[in-house]
């Protein structure tokens, strides 16, 4: 065991830093459904993947890292992991909709500023979404 524990001390070690946020066991988790969205938008997979990546450090999340595929016919999926969790998103330009989801740990960041930019990019001309409340329980948050 105390192989292990040193292994993993001088391993791992350079990634762990003092100065480190913690986060605290809540989060929000935004989730949405983009409908009747600007078709070109919906398929330039390149535009929309700087977009997700702008608003995501705009709503003041720290990129970690992000992956995406393309399906045969312009469809997306895209995530995004992140210090406080992850956002994600998954197109289906065929019916003008995708589907986003940004989680985040603590209250740091600002879903209100990530929505804002991908409507802005999308303009769905209808949007359902909620705002869920995440810490011992699940429960929406009415804003």
């Amino acid at each position: 065991m105390r192989t292990f524990l040193f292994c993993f001390f001088v391993l791992f070690s350079p990634y762990l830093s003092a100065d480190e946020e913690v986060h605290e066991f809540r989060g929000k988790h935004l989730v949405t459904d983009y409908l009747e969205c600007n078709p070109e938008a919906l398929q330039d997979e390149q535009a929309l993947m700087k977009v997700m990546l702008s608003a995501v450090e705009k709503c003041g999340a720290q990129i970690l890292n992000h992956n995406f595929y393309v399906f045969p016919g312009h469809g997306l999926t895209m995530t995004i992991l992140l210090s406080e969790s992850h956002a994600s998103i998954h197109t289906y330009p065929e019916h003008g909709k995708c589907f986003v989801d940004l989680f985040t740990c603590g209250d740091k960041c600002q879903h209100e500023v990530f929505n804002d930019a991908l409507k802005a990019y999308l303009q769905p001309k209808r949007v359902a979404e909620m705002v869920l409340g995440r810490s011992d329980e699940i429960k929406e948050i009415k804003e």
